[in-house]
């Protein structure tokens, strides 16, 4: 399995991943210095001005921390997503998501991690403005050219993205609208909303889930403006300091949400930050990889004739944090509306997760020859949108290359388990069935 920028980037969670680097549990896609946000820094290098227009957008509304945001949780029609157009590849499952906010769904864990990461930042000296509601729906320049994501990156491709036409998608992160929220003189900001992306199926992923981003620039007259080169920049004292601040910053957040943990920085590679930076933290005895930030390129800056600023970002996934903090163990429970869930969280309370009875599993296996130009997604993307939530687990139990014609042969095993009640053996053959007859005409493979 690939693990992509954007998907460290954002967090999203992978809680079976292991990081080659280090024995670390990767919870949710992706990884201390003894930094400490010490409120006696001078205000000017922490503080902003505040004197910034509020631009109102349609759809929502932006505050700063004392006021309250308001904005319509209807969901908008399947038509808007789904239409006659070449590119699209947006399912009925995953447009029935769109307008589900739980971000935004009072007693809900993601709406209480997102308000605890707001309550912490609330406490700073700097002022963020919030948003929580913009349109998820997205152009290409928004979302890969303004953070200058390659043309080529994989991430780009229908495999990977929800692309609704050819100028526009499902957003894959939030970071999609840091450069317009740049562009409108906003400084301080966090950003959540849903993203999207097609992904493999465990109880670890979904495609679509909560991201939170942030981004910080600095008064010019505290880091100064002109810098000869990117080398020079990258050196100078300045760079430092906001990498500093930086991650001083996220690991108050981390204490806030976790108590005092131990803490450990590494190096990383995203194309709109540099330096790029990923923390994990030691928790329940295991090295966890919680978010990626780092310095805002310079590119991003000069984009938005912001090329004399500078500042940091930081992105994380909210479900990774919650599936830590409440001890969530399957990611489609976020989705469900069974009381035996929701009525066990409350706003501002953190509580361990109670399971309640877990229902059997049932096996089903699939094999077929694959076309050279066969995409993993496109299977898992076929068995969600056959069976939605009822899907637990799809995964390769066999692989194998014809020796003669050199076809290469899929072996799937796919296990069926309802969060809710016990799953009959009649419509468990039902959706494999369905799977079995769709599968040749969608991807273009011989089942065996």
């Amino acid at each position: 399995m690939k693990r992509s920028f954007l998907a460290a980037w954002t967090m999203r969670t992978a809680v079976g991943l292991v990081s080659a680097r280090s024995p670390v549990l990767g919870l949710a896609g992706h990884r201390s210095s003894p930094l400490l946000f010490l409120r006696s820094t001078p205000s000017a290098m922490l503080r902003l001005p505040r004197t910034l227009p509020q631009l109102q957008r349609q759809r929502f509304s932006t505050r700063h921390y004392a006021a309250t945001t308001t904005m319509s949780t209807e969901a908008p029609p399947s038509s808007r997503f789904i239409v006659d157009d070449p590119k699209n590849n947006v399912t009925p499952y995953i447009a029935a998501l769109v307008g589900r906010d739980l971000h935004l769904k009072e007693n809900h864990p993601i709406f209480i991690i997102r308000q605890k990461i707001q309550d912490y930042f609330n406490s700073l000296d700097t002022e963020f403005t919030i948003f929580n509601g913009e349109d998820p729906v997205v152009t290409p320049t928004q979302c890969f050219d303004d953070l200058l994501i390659p043309p080529d990156h994989p991430g780009r491709q229908s495999s990977d993205t929800y692309y609704i036409t050819d100028d526009s998608l499902l957003r894959t992160h939030t970071s999609a609208h840091q450069s317009e929220h740049l562009r409108q003189g906003y400084e301080s900001f966090l950003c959540t909303g849903d993203v999207y992306r097609r992904d493999e199926v465990d109880r670890s992923h979904f495609p679509a889930f909560h991201q939170m981003e942030g981004v910080k620039l600095f008064p010019a007259e505290t880091v100064g403006e002109d810098y000869p080169s990117r080398e020079a920049w990258l050196e100078s004292d300045a760079c430092k300091l906001i990498a500093e601040d930086l991650k001083a910053t996220l690991e108050g957040l981390v204490d806030h949400l976790f108590g005092p943990v131990e803490k450990r920085w590494a190096d990383d590679y995203f194309p709109f930050t540099e330096p790029s930076f990923e923390l994990e933290i030691f928790y329940n005895g295991a090295w966890l990889e919680v978010l990626g930030c780092g310095v805002i390129h310079t590119d991003v800056l000069k984009n938005v004739e912001l090329g004399h600023r500078h500042g940091w970002a930081f992105g994380l996934g909210l479900e990774r944090l919650a599936m830590i903090l409440f001890s969530i163990p399957d990611i489609r429970l976020f989705w469900t509306e069974d009381e035996r869930f929701t009525k066990q969280f409350k706003n501002g309370d953190v509580v361990t997760f109670k399971p309640y009875s877990k229902y059997p599993p049932c096996y089903k296996d699939i094999a077929f020859w694959v076309p050279e130009d066969y995409q993993e997604n496109d299977f898992y993307e076929l068995t969600r949108n056959v069976a939605g939530d009822l899907v637990e687990l799809v995964e390769v139990i066999d692989e194998f290359t014809h020796p003669k014609t050199n076809r290469r042969s899929l072996c799937y095993r796919i296990t069926y388990r309802s969060m809710d009640r016990s799953l009959t053996d009649d419509e468990i053959n039902v959706l494999q069935e369905s799977v079995r007859e769709q599968a040749p005409e969608l991807l273009s493979v011989e089942v065996r």
